[in-house]
């Protein structure tokens, strides 16, 4: 008869197919109970957006079943625990997951990745939040169909200190808050670096995020002051880099990877936007390869996504039957897993002292 520390050890030695480590090492075996001959064993995925997760339930119960006797049985319940580089605490985050999305430069969809990858997190079930660093051209709240001023709440601070935070616009339980709430619709931002510095600071510091398993951060397109002020406040679960195929956008990406290289931010990986028979196809894989940083796949030059876009419905882009769902879904489960590995494999990289 097989007990619960014999269902307890053959789970732990089953390898997580995703990240190729045997689910023990990963901490990712819960509880096991019986319940007279019905046993049941929790497994926790770091990530609601773990892919194909009935296949882990049943290489569980596959390796379980075979040394239970007549009449016992065993059942697999997931519950997906997101776990994190939770390195914003010295500034007041409670954040398990901070991922900056980039460019080498503008024009290839960034922002429009980073809204999906907000939204997609949120779909799977994750609490999230999307800030939009893009200070000179704040399109997120556009795209997420989201208006209004964000409200102001006060909170007591240590010593009883009085602390005024920003409350982020909800977006369908989304959180948001970007430079475009705080200025009129075609109202340019001319701001030096310093100033840049500091609304940034504020949008991370002073806004009540509350308990997030990602916050999503969507940068300018380039490699100036906000990636170097973001590597200097939080510690960055990574980056995600956006390009399209063609070289001149390559280029550009690899100096992207070179300056998150050099801050201590490690790259998450490559996403190839507008894959097509305009821009071609392939290019950014190839060069993630040549580089030795994952590809995090493709997302399909689509009217859908651009209409979606126009018509800020972005959530809705992650939720409804279209042709650029399924590709977009998937980029945010291969983000969210490489967060997962990196943790497995890579101590927290120290943050950029600039002085």
């Amino acid at each position: 008869m097989a007990s619960i520390e014999d269902v307890r050890n053959l789970a732990s030695q089953v390898v997580d197919p995703e990240i190729g480590k045997p689910l023990g090492d990963l901490r990712m075996i819960g509880d096991v109970t019986a319940d007279g001959d019905a046993f049941q064993v929790v497994v926790s995925p770091p990530t609601p957006a773990y892919p194909d997760q009935e296949r882990l339930v049943t290489l569980v119960t596959e390796a379980v079943s075979g040394a239970l006797s007549d009449g016992q049985t065993v059942s697999v319940d997931l519950q997906p625990t997101v776990r994190g580089v939770d390195a914003g605490g010295r500034i007041g985050l409670k954040v398990h997951n901070i991922i900056a999305v980039g460019s080498g430069k503008g024009g290839v969809g960034k922002s429009t990745v980073a809204a999906a990858l907000a939204c997609g997190l949120h779909s799977f079930g994750c609490k999230v939040g999307l800030m939009d660093a893009d200070v000179y051209g704040p399109s997120i709240p556009h795209m997420l169909g989201a208006s209004g001023q964000p409200g102001a709440t006060e909170h007591v601070g240590g010593e009883g200190q009085k602390i005024v935070r920003m409350e982020p616009i909800d977006v369908d339980g989304l959180k948001l808050i970007s430079m475009g709430f705080f200025i009129e619709q075609g109202q340019s931002v001319v701001w030096r670096g310093p100033m840049l510095h500091k609304a940034l600071t504020q949008f991370l510091k002073d806004t009540s995020w509350g308990e997030l398993d990602y916050l999503i951060i969507d940068l300018p397109p380039g490699t100036g002051d906000v990636s170097l002020t973001l590597s200097q406040q939080v510690g960055l679960a990574g980056a995600v880099i956006v390009c399209t195929p063609q070289q001149v956008a390559l280029l550009d990406a690899i100096k992207a990877v070179d300056m998150y290289q050099k801050v201590n931010v490690p790259v998450l990986g490559f996403v190839e936007n507008m894959t097509g028979e305009i821009f071609g196809r392939g290019g950014a894989h190839k060069v993630a390869d040549e580089l030795k940083v994952p590809f995090l796949g493709e997302v399909p030059i689509n009217a859908a996504v651009r209409e979606y876009g126009d018509a800020g419905r972005m959530m809705a882009l992650l939720q409804e039957d279209n042709p650029a769902r399924e590709s977009l879904r998937k980029v945010c489960q291969n983000v969210a897993m490489q967060v997962a590995k990196n943790l497995t494999t890579t101590p927290a990289a120290p943050t950029l002292e600039i002085l």
